[in-house]
């Protein structure tokens, strides 16, 4: 830790002797949202994306909103105030798509690409309850957005590689745009092999392929009207999770949609976009490469999704309004087969997720009412019908072992309410409000059939006869800056009643060969879970930005029993330096030791860590092309370290060289202007 604090301050040193020339003057400031990941390519500044062929999961990461479980090399799940995917809403353009594993190895996120996107909204609590019931909060992934403006062709060339784990990356992109249509096609491709990890300790089975590809069409109505359809086509092969006793040798979607969009239609309606969608998913969990496995097994597993969205902006005097309709019927199936020894004993099969057809529907109003110049208020309701239904006769026998009185079908109803305040006066900005929330327990919760979890080494039994989870919410953020200072400081706090959980059950053998017994997901009376934060930005001169950010947060149940998965007092530092085309940074990434970890399930101490990292680049822009250089060095010191989202202590990555590299083109029928530079940014 001392020697990451020398060198930051010599850094800061010798940026603050370098800083000193006339020409930093012209650098403008950054300007910032909050909560937003911008990846759009149509970059001007320099200094915002510290690698041109960053993955999804590292753009993620960098968020201060968001932390990542991390089973591996690939598929990273989120977490938002601490909670995981079953208490988040995840959409792509408020559509839903459900991932296929019963063991989470495929976040939603992990079927798109960064160069599908243009940014991700990310929303605490109630906040991301506009397409659909959430507790915890929501991402919404933006799709890259087109208009039928600058025509001509225009495109990109990428190429990446890092030290560690050899990992290559190639994307290409291009567009083509007319006054009464457009088309985009592009296409990624990533490779890796095992990682090392501090002090060259070689991770086994962190290996991936992925191929992403994706094409937008759109043609233009009229002035005010206009039809778009995407696709999208993610396939990834021979995925290897280290943390977990299977590997995956495929996971597969296809995501299409067809939308309308209107805009100015009259005085009251903004804009209006809808969209029907479509997607599948396939992924198959195997451990054939695995040595000196018991018993081997092929663990496949289905989603599919079919869904509506419509979503409209309004304005009428103060108020500005949003209306939002979601509906969507989802199919996840899940299965596992376990082939014996002794080839001449029989297979032995059954359902994990036993043919679960998902319905729902619900609607969404928002609004904020603008009182007077500095004050503001901001209310929302929701509400939905939910139902499950289980089409699997032979699945459905299976749980009724444990729930002989269970129905096929189980219908419920989801609400949620939020309001809001906000001061803005000067250099100085208050924000709080109030929300309650609910949402249903997810298919594995419900439904789930003897799903292992190696974190705790139990097998899970899903319960169909839970009631909705139940969110009671506040929140405080305030703001203050002047000149070249910025702080910020925000608060979100919940009680949340009958949080779903598993709990031993020792009525029931466990069926995986290891397993210390069985759960069986029940609720807790009540939680508590607060989640904090402070950011502190300087800039001392426009060429110079310091910037520093610390995090703590605390989860208990109404027993005062600690819950698992809850960030320990977190920090991250930076010093960068931008100069014309140039910029330098210079970062410290760590954590306290985890003093308080829940034992009873599976969690251990983490030990405390410190990271250092630097990055750099350099962009040459001219009238019809731009090129742009990243390189760096993470984890300089290559310190050996996990931290307390990773599965079972899997080792993060050690010193890890990379440089990558865009090639920008336009080729324009008149002269254009390009729109700001928001590059790579997470605010």
């Amino acid at each position: 830790m001392k020697k990451i604090i020398f060198i930051l301050l010599f850094f800061l040193s010798f940026i603050s002797l370098l800083a000193q020339d006339d020409i930093t003057d012209s650098i403008p400031e950054i300007k910032e949202l909050d909560e937003v990941i911008v990846l759009s390519k149509t970059s001007k500044n320099v200094g915002k994306q510290f690698k041109t062929m960053s993955t999804l999961d590292e753009y993620l990461e960098k968020s201060s909103k968001i932390t990542l479980i991390r089973r591996g090399g690939y598929a990273w799940e989120p977490l938002i105030n601490n909670m995981s995917s079953e208490r988040l809403n995840i959409t792509i353009d408020g559509m839903h798509i459900f991932g296929a594993c019963t063991d989470k190895m495929d976040p939603v996120t992990s079927y798109v690409d960064v160069s599908n996107l243009s940014e991700i909204n990310v929303s605490s609590g109630q906040s991301g309850a506009s397409n659909g019931p959430t507790v915890g909060g929501g991402l919404n992934l933006i799709r890259t957005q087109h208009d039928f403006c600058n025509p001509g062709w225009s495109g990109a060339l990428d190429f990446g590689i890092e030290s560690n784990s050899g990992l290559v990356s190639t994307g290409i992109n291009l567009k083509y745009t007319h006054s009464k249509f457009f088309i985009d096609a592009d296409f990624t491709y990533r490779n890796a092999d095992n990682y090392k990890a501090g002090k060259n300790v070689l991770v086994k089975f962190s290996q991936f392929t992925k191929y992403n590809t994706s094409v937008n069409l759109g043609v233009k109505v009229n002035e005010k009207n206009s039809i778009s359809a995407s696709y999208i086509f993610d396939n990834a092969i021979n995925v290897g999770y280290p943390a977990l006793p299977m590997d995956v040798s495929l996971a597969r979607a296809s995501i299409a949609n067809i939308q309308h969009s209107a805009f100015d239609l009259n005085n009251f309606i903004k804009e209006w976009e809808t969209k029907v969608y479509f997607n599948t998913i396939q992924h198959v969990m195997d451990d054939t490469k695995r040595p000196s496995v018991p018993i081997h097994m092929d663990m496949p597993g289905w989603s599919t999704t079919y869904g509506l969205n419509s979503r409209m902006e309004a304005l009428k005097n103060k108020h500005k309004m949003s209306f939002n309709l979601n509906a969507y019927h989802n199919q996840s199936k899940a299965e596992m087969t376990m082939y014996p020894n002794n080839k001449e004993e029989p297979l032995m099969f059954m359902y994990t997720w036993p043919d679960i057809r998902t319905t729902y529907v619900g609607i969404s109003v928002k609004d904020r009412v603008q009182l007077t110049e500095n004050h503001n208020i901001q209310y929302a309701l929701s509400a939905g019908y939910h139902q499950n239904y289980v089409a699997n006769e032979f699945g459905l026998n299976s749980l009724k072992i444990f729930y002989p009185n269970m129905q096929a079908s189980k219908k419920r109803g989801l609400y949620s309410t939020q309001i809001g305040y906000t001061f803005n006066k000067r250099n100085f900005e208050l924000n709080t409000g109030f929300a309650y929330g609910e949402r249903a327990p997810s298919v594995s919760e419900a439904y789930g059939f003897y799903l292992f979890n190696s974190f705790d080494k139990y097998d899970y039994i899903g319960n169909p006869n839970l009631k909705n989870e139940q969110s009671i919410e506040s929140n405080l953020g305030l703001t203050y800056k002047i000149s070249r200072f910025k702080a910020n400081v925000s608060a979100t706090y919940f009680h949340i009643l009958d949080y779903i959980i598993g709990k031993h059950n020792p009525k029931y053998t466990p069926m995986t060969i290891g397993a210390t017994g069985v759960r069986e997901y029940s609720a807790l009376k009540s939680v508590n879970i607060l989640s904090t934060d402070l950011s502190l930005e300087y800039r001392p001169i426009n060429a110079l930005k310091t910037r520093a950010f610390f995090s703590y947060s605390y989860g208990k149940d109404h027993q005062k029993q600690q819950l698992p998965l809850i960030r320990p007092f977190s920090f991250n530092m930076g010093i960068t330096y931008l100069i014309k085309s140039v910029d330098l940074e210079l970062a410290i990434d760590g954590a306290s030791k985890q003093y308080t970890y829940s034992k009873q399930y599976g969690e251990s101490e983490t030990p405390a860590f410190a990271i250092l990292n630097f990055y750099g680049g350099y962009v040459l822009e001219k009238p019809n092309y731009k090129l742009q250089l990243r390189f760096g060095v993470e984890n300089i010191l290559n310190t050996y370290y996990s931290t307390y989202s990773d599965w079972n202590h899997i080792p993060r990555k050690g010193r890890n060289f990379f440089i990558s590299i865009s090639y920008q083109f336009k080729k324009s029928k008149k002269e254009i202007s390009e729109p700001e530079d928001h590059l790579g940014h997470i605010h």
